[in-house]
């Protein structure tokens, strides 16, 4: 199986996706290792990503979720994933991979944002990615509040996967 935490940027993908690596006991990868140097630069300056750039970062991750299955492992990733066609590159069909939706307001979201440091990512391109967003739907996605304490996301999302 292959956990994917999404949701826009201050959503908790990175911590959540380690809690939720550490529950399962497998490896944890941060989708946003995969951006290339311009794409980094780009956010960094508040300048937001077009599919044009995005569409070799999804098909990074993507030859990166098939070496982990390869090799008959479980594993979690994190990937913005805004929009339907972005899920499709990264699950390919594939039933295996399961997202986990990080939902919260702009409110929450831009509070994180506010308060988070060492980050390439510019808090003003957080509109950008909620206008981007299409939120997935229950066949695409398990959904959980970031508004829960780490732990009760973690425990919700992983109830939902064994619910499914």
């Amino acid at each position: 199986m292959i956990l994917i935490a999404m949701g826009v940027s201050g959503a908790g993908k990175t911590r959540i996706g380690e809690m939720l690596a550490e529950r399962l006991k497998c490896t944890f990868t941060d989708g946003d290792a995969f951006h290339s140097a311009a794409n980094k630069e780009k956010m960094h300056n508040g300048i937001p990503l077009t599919d044009e750039d995005r569409w070799p970062w999804l098909r990074t991750i993507r030859a990166a979720i098939e070496e982990k299955q390869r090799a008959g492992e479980t594993a979690v990733f994190t990937c913005s994933s805004l929009k339907r066609s972005y899920r499709d590159v990264l699950r390919d069909g594939d039933r295996d991979v399961c997202f986990v939706y990080l939902k919260g307001t702009q409110e929450v979201l831009q509070q994180r944002l506010q308060t988070r440091t060492g980050h390439f990512f510019d808090p003003s391109l957080l509109q950008s990615q909620l206008d981007t967003l299409e939120e997935p739907g229950e066949d695409e996605a398990i959904t959980v509040s970031i508004e829960l304490t780490p732990e009760q996301i973690v425990d919700e999302a992983l109830a939902k996967i064994e619910a499914r």
